[in-house]
């Protein structure tokens, strides 16, 4: 059980070293501190930030959390400590690995924009007209003092160095906003080789907790597109851990989709020879044979499956095979001269798969291929192959269609828009996929959803996760912050996405959602964290409701509703990324009488309740930073 002060404050700390706030009685209380390192000429700085650094993060204790990383030849230990109410301890530590000359190295924190409009003051500091409190902007302000303050009407915050030291506050452009920036040198001029600094920092964040009640409002007059379920992705890549991860996943999940790997390199690695063939004459490559058991696993439980490449065989890509980028480009075009040869193996292989075990997918995607991961094409190729493959697999007997995008990001969404403009293409596709590792502003989600709408087919979200680094620093995987993000973007895209699916990545040992069992060297039992616990609570929803609109009075309150009015049932999922509070939920037709109610956060997996319906509201309280679902009976 966690300690009340752990419970109740507690620094939010992202795996490549910034933290992003304080959270008190579940509260956030938001800024965001980084390091970054200042060329000498000031033209050229470089931050800790996503996928910018290979970093080093761990859970030292209960209290404690640790981040090691490098910017260049400077290497730094950032150890954040939870001291108290709303108030934390950080050391960072510099070291360098050879001479080097910079402008400086700071430590660095961005503040919400509301303390533009605040005051600030230093303590201890060289110039007496700053021990009282100023305007915090447009002014620049520098003094060496013990501490700074700044104040709003609703909320304050503190910074005090272990010793007298250099603090800058300046007013930066960050995506054309203006944020107010206090910088705090580590080291001013030369680094020498081996030279080692080390500095504290004490941060107070604190402010009014918001625990007014929130109104949530149904509207199951309009009914959307309907979610099938939670699926997951079963890419074999470790046998010896894969089979434990997967085992558990389809014993207590309910899963609706499921994605797998097609080997094709191992399929067929020599353009003149028949695959089939040579897979009838028992010389199938075991990787080849263990995807195709995986597939027809997943059909056996009734599970519709996803059958996607990733590397193409030589005989089928241009140049040499990428797999690391190259020159900043990843994957490899597909040879134009074999494109019949190209629908054919890939035609070839689905067959088999039907023949020798009764499994024929229901789509067919090359994996980011916006990207490169491993096939890259062109917007105008991707519909290109959609036609020519789909044409192939229609004229072959072949009943799977092709998954339009199946992209990397969200953000790479104009990949989609020539097929979505060409009529020929529209008969072979059978859904839409992103992967959702970047790109969650409500107006990008909104384009697939409109995609989707205007073909009329399935949106699916083909690879769901936050982070496509976590694997890099797995103990991440444990944090009840990655947890809530993860199920608050998911909550968020059936709202905003109206997804027939979303599709874990992975359930299996790679991401795995499961602790201990050997992975990342944790030899606990296996055993359940959060974030599976998210998962399940998910996958209880009923299979085939309709999103319904929902509205909530709370911008962290994030919703999303699913009916069916024919049945009576309905399901509606919340997270609450602030403090406890009552809601207070509207909307629901007369003949709905009760809830059963679900709570997942830090201290409760799934647990159970009921709550019933009186004069058409329900009324329950959610505790801090919890995932809630409610089912009706």
């Amino acid at each position: 059980m966690a300690s009340e002060k752990n419970a109740y404050s507690q620094a939010q700390v992202e795996p490549w070293g910034n933290i992003t706030g304080i959270r008190k009685s579940g509260q956030l209380f938001d800024f965001e501190t980084s390091l970054r390192v200042v060329s000498t000429d000031r033209k050229h700085a470089v931050s800790t930030a996503k996928e910018k650094q290979q970093p080093h993060y761990k859970r030292v204790n209960d209290d404690e959390q640790e981040v090691t990383t490098s910017i260049d030849s400077l290497h730094f230990t950032e150890n954040v400590k939870d001291n108290g109410s709303g108030k934390i301890k950080v050391t960072v530590q510099l070291t360098a690995h050879k001479d080097t000359t910079v402008q400086g190295v700071y430590f660095v924190i961005a503040l919400p924009n509301e303390f533009l409009n605040g005051d600030l003051r230093y303590s201890g500091g060289d110039k007496p007209e700053l021990d009282r409190f100023v305007k915090a902007s447009p002014a620049e302000y520098d003094d060496n003092a013990k501490g700074l303050e700044l104040e709003t009407a609703t909320r304050k915050f503190s910074v005090k160095p272990g010793g007298k030291s250099l603090m800058m506050v300046r007013t930066e452009s960050v995506n054309g906003q203006s944020k107010l920036t206090l910088f705090i040198p580590l080291k001013l001029g030369e680094v020498k080789n081996g030279e080692t600094v080390e500095k504290e920092f004490t941060i107070k964040a604190s402010g009014e907790i918001d625990e007014t009640p929130v109104a949530l409002t149904i509207n199951t007059a309009q009914q959307g597109r309907a979610f099938e379920g939670l699926g997951g992705n079963f890419r074999l890549q470790n046998p010896k851990n894969d089979p434990q991860v997967i085992d558990y996943s389809l014993q207590n999940l309910r899963v609706a989709w499921g994605r797998v790997e097609m080997p094709w390199r191992f399929w067929q690695p020599k353009l003149d020879t028949d695959p089939k063939v040579v897979a009838d004459s028992g010389k199938i490559h075991p990787a080849v044979i263990k995807a195709m058991e995986m597939a027809h696993r997943m059909d056996s439980l009734g599970i519709p499956v996803i059958l996607s490449a990733w590397f193409p065989p030589d005989w089928a890509a241009e140049g040499k095979l990428n797999f690391r980028p190259v020159n900043g480009i990843w994957g490899n075009k597909l040879n134009k001269d074999n494109m019949e040869a190209i629908y054919k193996s890939i035609a070839d292989y689905i067959i088999y798969l039907k023949n020798k075990y009764g499994t024929e997918p229901k789509l067919f995607s090359f994996n980011e291929s916006d990207l490169g991961i491993n096939v890259r094409v062109t917007a105008q190729e991707h519909v290109d192959f959609i036609k020519g493959c789909g044409a192939y697999f229609a004229a072959h007997g072949v009943n799977t269609k092709m998954l339009l995008g199946d992209n990397s990001d969200a953000t790479t969404y104009t990949f989609i828009d020539p097929a979505l403009n060409d009529p020929d293409a529209k008969q072979y596709i059978g859904a839409i996929s992103f992967h959702s590792w970047r790109g969650w502003d409500t107006p990008i989600l909104q384009k697939w959803a409109d995609a989707a709408t205007k073909l009329g087919v399935p949106l699916l979200v083909g690879e769901g996760s936050i982070d496509a680094a976590a694997w890099n620093y797995p103990d991440i995987f444990q944090e009840p912050t990655y947890a809530l993000e993860e199920i608050n973007l998911y909550t968020r895209m059936l709202a905003i996405c109206q997804p027939a699916s979303i599709l874990q990545w992975q359930l299996t040992s790679d991401y795995s959602p499961l602790i201990g069992g050997g992975i990342f060297g944790n030899n606990e039992p296996l055993h359940p964290g959060q974030r599976f616990w998210n998962l399940k609570q998910l996958s209880i929803t009923p299979k085939g409701l309709y999103a319904v609109p929902i509205t909530s009075s709370k911008a962290d309150v994030s919703c999303a509703a699913l009916g069916d009015n024919s049945k009576g049932a309905y399901a509606i999922h919340l997270v609450n990324n602030g403090s406890k509070r009552k809601v207070t939920l509207t909307g629901f037709p007369a003949g709905v009488k009760e809830l059963n109610i679900y709570t997942t956060n830090k201290e409760t997996s799934m647990k159970q309740g009921s709550v019933k319906i009186k004069n058409g509201a329900a009324e329950f309280k959610m505790p801090a930073t919890s995932y809630v679902t409610l089912i009706s009976e």
